[in-house]
Formats: structure tokens, sequence, C-alpha cells
């Protein structure tokens, strides 16, 4: 059985895509991540001490995807998760689902989507 922390929905303006406009206009960003922990000692001792404090992965997420421009969506979950690997000792994994919610392309659609899952083994 695996542990997970959801957070759902971080909403954050960005400038990530292939187009110089896609570069320098911002736009807005979705994401959605699972943190994987083993949750058993929090569960029992109700302390921020034995999880994660999810305020911060949120702030480090805003962070990354308000930061430095990308051309594709794909780098910027790859920052994601690298970085929450690499900061939070406690995270096993991580799925990072990175939504471009409105590409500007003249297709309608429901936005642009990339899924990743990182391991402590793949940093």
């Amino acid at each position: 059985m695996t542990d997970k922390i959801i957070l759902n929905g971080i909403e954050v303006m960005g400038r990530h895509g292939c187009t110089e406009a896609e570069q320098q206009i911002e736009q807005l960003f979705t994401v959605d991540a699972e943190l994987y922990l083993d949750l058993s000692r929090a569960g029992k001792s109700d302390d921020i001490n034995d999880t994660i404090d999810y305020t911060q992965v949120i702030g480090d997420i805003k962070k990354i995807v308000g930061g430095k421009s990308r051309a594709l969506i794909e780098a910027v979950a790859q920052e994601i998760a690298e970085t929450l690997l690499r900061k939070y000792f406690r995270l096993n994994g991580v799925k990072i689902v990175l939504t471009k919610v409105n590409p500007p392309i003249k297709d309608s659609f429901n936005g642009a989507a990339v899924q990743i899952v990182r391991s402590r083994l793949d940093t």
C-alpha cells in the first residue's frame, strides 16, 4: 500500500511554450501533484514534523511554474519533480500533472497536459 498527499488544481500564471508570444505573455497553468511517502508516523503522532508541509510544496511549485520560461511543459514538470525529491527527504516519489489551460492554438479543447512520475531512484 502506498500513502500519498494529493494536491489538486494549484493555479499559477507562467510563461511557457514554443512561441515567442507564449514566453512573453502570462497564461494560466494548473498543477496536480501526488506526493508518495509513508504517512503512518504522522497519522499516529498528529505532528507536522512527521510529514511534509504541503503549503511549502505549493510554494515550491508556484515558484517553478511562475519562474524561468521554458519551451516545453515537460521541462517544467521535470523541474518540479526533481526539486521536490531533492528538497523533501521523506518523499519516495511524485506524480506531477501540469496543464496549460488555454494553449494559444486555433483548435478548441480543454488544455494540454503532461504527466510524469518520478521516484527517489530517478534522482
